[in-house]
């Protein structure tokens, strides 16, 4: 979003202040469509923006001038756009046959001359144009002389604005939130929200983040504390991650059987080692090596197709020990 604001002592003026005009609103959109062209991805960059355009003097193109001060806002606060962008107002002054085309042109310029040209974009190509004319039209000639003295000075404009920002910051300021994407599978979205919000409820009261997830399956997790995103993160891929036969992994022993012993392997997923795969000598009772609440390193062997999971000790025991 950008707001272009024109307070009218930028021009010398006073009276009383109100809603945006159309002019405003105008200048606004023109501004907002050449910086749309270089906002980064909501997967690159999961915040909105909002930009604004204070017009604090003017005696020239004002929108044009807004688009290069937000170009550098948004590098300094971090925003990975793709290309700094400028913008740069041409006028023309005609009689009869005779014409010259203006470059930068001043308010006497726009309001005396016959064009008002905005040309924006980055060093690669044009962003958005806009013109207002008071002729019945223009030549081709005119408009490309318009065109090619508006590429020269946009190109300085842009190396201008580089030599002060050669690139956007590489981190976020640390007062701003910082949210991190990551992608499930849609048929993951249910165990991560759980039997109505149990599930997502839980890890955002531990870790204090916010979690949105949309249809697709991606997940936006916002907060200011980046160790709880890592946190909440880390919660959602135990979550979502789909255990594979042959996979170790390191468990709690949550419950205790005649025949075996169950182990919470990851958030949510659990798993019996049979009596059997405890060891590699007979085993007359699973409390002779397993307690409730002990950790231990098992070994996924099989998948059944209930979806249960075997898991086996011994298969990680150490060939002396058996």
């Amino acid at each position: 979003i950008h707001h272009y604001n024109f307070p009218q002592f930028s021009v010398g003026s006073t009276g009383r202040a109100g809603s945006p005009g159309r002019r405003e609103i105008g200048h606004g959109a023109l501004g907002e469509r050449a910086l749309k062209q270089v906002i980064p991805t909501e997967a690159e960059f999961p915040y909105t923006i909002r930009l604004v355009s204070e017009v604090l003097e003017s005696n020239g193109s004002s929108s044009q001038a807004s688009i290069c001060a937000s170009t550098l806002a948004m590098m300094d606060a971090g925003v990975p756009i793709k290309a700094p962008v400028a913008g740069i107002a041409m006028g023309l002054v005609m009689e009869g046959e005779n014409y010259t085309v203006l470059t930068d042109i001043q308010g006497l310029e726009d309001h005396l001359g016959d064009m008002d040209f905005k040309v924006a974009g980055t060093s690669e190509g044009i962003a958005a144009l806009q013109m207002d004319i008071k002729i019945q039209g223009i030549t081709e000639q005119i408009l490309t002389e318009a065109l090619m003295q508006a590429k020269k000075a946009r190109m300085e404009i842009l190396a201008e604005l580089t030599s002060t920002i050669a690139a956007p910051r590489e981190e976020l300021s640390q007062y701003a939130p910082k949210i991190e994407m990551m992608q499930i599978k849609p048929d993951k979205i249910k165990v991560v929200i759980g039997k109505g919000g149990d599930t997502i409820n839980s890890i955002i009261e531990e870790t204090g983040v916010k979690i949105d997830i949309d249809q697709e399956g991606n997940v936006s997790i916002a907060s200011a504390d980046t160790a709880m995103i890592a946190r909440a993160k880390q919660i959602i891929e135990e979550l979502t991650h789909e255990v594979k036969v042959g996979e170790i992994y390191e468990g709690t022993v949550k419950r205790i059987e005649k025949f075996g012993a169950f182990v919470g392997i990851t958030k949510g997923k659990d798993g019996m080692v049979h009596i059997s795969e405890l060891a590699n000598e007979r085993v007359k009772e699973v409390e002779d090596v397993l307690a409730i609440g002990d950790k231990v390193k098992v070994k996924v062997i099989e998948i059944d197709r209930q979806g249960r999971i075997n898991l086996s000790r011994k298969a990680l025991l150490p060939k002396e020990e058996k």
